[in-house]
């Protein structure tokens, strides 16, 4: 009975201060972990970027080919907003 007693203050204190503390720290940096790209997905996204840039020179390229072929052609194509179809 008297080891009850004894522990029974530092088991209140641990759980109304420590434990709280403790299970926030651990998930927050669970959170901060599963944010952060793997390697495998970071090259995923460099080479999505890649090809991003090369498709974007090869738009610009047609565009200046239309340009001199059908000169004032981009204004008489109707523009579209992202996201309209």
């Amino acid at each position: 009975m008297q080891f009850f007693q004894f522990m029974f203050v530092p088991t209140i204190l641990f759980m109304v201060v420590v434990a709280p503390i403790w299970i926030t720290m651990h998930y927050r940096s669970v959170n901060r972990s599963s944010r952060s790209l793997s390697d495998e997905e970071r090259e995923s996204v460099e080479h999505m970027l890649v090809t991003v840039d090369k498709l974007t020179d090869r738009i610009s390229a047609l565009e200046s080919i239309l340009e001199s072929d059908h000169p004032g052609w981009s204004q008489q194509v109707p523009r579209r907003e992202p996201g309209e179809e």
